[in-house]
């Protein structure tokens, strides 16, 4: 049974969320067992929400075909331990059946991410979430990044539209507008950290209001993870810093290496650690073994780096 929108708008206000990536086989076709598995082993600790096929998890070249099925196996997976949020988007045709399929598969909401290639209006943008969120009875957020990027006015109109409309995810940076957000709106909607490694945003983004963010990095050191975001809820500075300092500035000047690092990367940390997600599907390119052994040594100096 599916949580209501409010209740999982106020789940995914008490901590971190967790963004899985997607496994895939040697012929890149979805590996159900391997994924489970994974999401199994991310759903122990302690996330406030788990959200199946993001972008972290390739929702960008998963087919409609197998998203029901991949969204259905995380449902599975978790086990009632965490709510389950599924990405949709792309445009609002795809994004609709894609939302009713993950409803029909058990999902506890869901993360409408940006629309392909073209921005449009303000009005148009607006058409497409009230589109999505009238097609389904569970919670949305909306993900402000690249082409799909609301106004504060926007939003608030939405949210009086749209009552299942339960959070706003953030990944343009513009910390103005997302306070102005969030004082216009107040407690109406969740409000989400979006940046790539938000971590590094995250002191901002706590300070302008927003309660939680998205943790690519959980996928292969959940602790770390866990204890920079319990840091930040108690304003314990020094240990942020520490480790902004010997894990997230490292790890960044990696990834920033070479384009769709922000995916490609996840899963190279995942081979850094002993635990395999198979290779990213085009047009993203796997890690280099330079690059993990480089992210491997990071993970060793954190201290913090997880046994297989």
């Amino acid at each position: 049974m599916s949580l209501s929108p409010q209740e999982l708008k106020a789940r995914m206000a008490t901590g971190l969320l967790s963004f899985p990536v997607t496994h895939f086989d040697d012929a890149l076709k979805f590996a159900p067992q391997p994924y489970q598995d994974h999401v199994s082993w991310l759903a122990s600790y302690d996330a406030a929400t788990l959200f199946a096929a993001g972008g972290t998890g390739e929702y960008f070249s998963i087919g409609q075909d197998e998203f029901p099925g991949i969204i259905r196996a995380a449902v599975e997976a978790t086990d009632g331990r965490c709510p389950v949020v599924a990405g949709c988007g792309v445009n609002t045709a795809r994004a609709i059946v894609d939302a009713q399929a993950a409803e029909a598969a058990g999902a506890d909401g869901l993360l409408l991410l940006p629309t392909y290639l073209m921005a449009g209006t303000q009005a148009g943008q607006m058409a497409h979430v009230k589109a999505v969120c009238q097609s389904v009875s569970i919670g949305v957020v909306v993900y402000n990044r690249a082409t799909s990027v609301l106004t504060p006015d926007s939003v608030a109109r939405l949210a009086e539209e749209c009552p299942n409309l339960i959070g706003f995810k953030d990944g343009v940076g513009e910390i103005d507008l997302v306070t102005r957000m969030r004082t216009m709106l107040g407690d109406r909607l969740v409000y989400v950290g979006g940046m790539p490694t938000h971590e590094l945003f995250a002191a901002a983004y706590d300070a302008a209001g927003f309660s939680t963010y998205s943790s690519a990095v959980f996928n292969f050191v959940p602790e770390l993870a866990l204890k920079f975001y319990a840091a930040m809820r108690a304003g314990d500075r020094a240990v942020m810093d520490d480790i902004l300092k010997n894990f997230f500035y490292p790890f960044a000047h990696i990834r920033d290496r070479v384009p769709g690092y922000p995916v490609s990367l996840i899963k190279g940390g995942l081979h850094a650690v002993g635990r395999e997600a198979g290779a990213v599907r085009p047009p993203l390119s796997a890690a280099t073994d330079k690059d993990i052994e480089d992210l491997a040594a990071v993970i060793e100096s954190s201290g913090l780096a997880v046994a297989a």
